[in-house]
């Protein structure tokens, strides 16, 4: 599976992708523990207290997951797409 990372996340994980291996019946929860293991820096800047910050957005195949799915419970699968965005900012 692949997360996409936008803005100085991909800074903070040397790289615009990031793969990382999950099982059958994973979810966004087990995907993004799977980011936050492969590239540590990325935990301070998408956790608050160990939970995923309000501030940080994380999309499933171009869907918010918190609206139109489960959240962090939904499921994925290795074709699914995750993309994960800081806050962003501008008028």
């Amino acid at each position: 599976m692949e997360w996409k990372l936008f803005a100085h996340l991909r800074d903070a994980a040397d790289g615009r992708t990031v793969s990382v291996d999950i099982d059958e019946g994973a979810t966004v929860e087990t995907a993004l523990d799977e980011l936050l293991a492969a590239r540590p820096a990325l935990r301070e800047e998408v956790t608050t207290d160990g939970e995923l910050a309000d501030h940080v957005r994380v999309l499933v195949d171009g869907e918010d997951p918190f609206a139109a799915g489960d959240g962090l419970a939904t499921t994925v699968d290795s074709d699914t797409e995750l993309a994960l965005f800081p806050p962003v900012s501008g008028g």
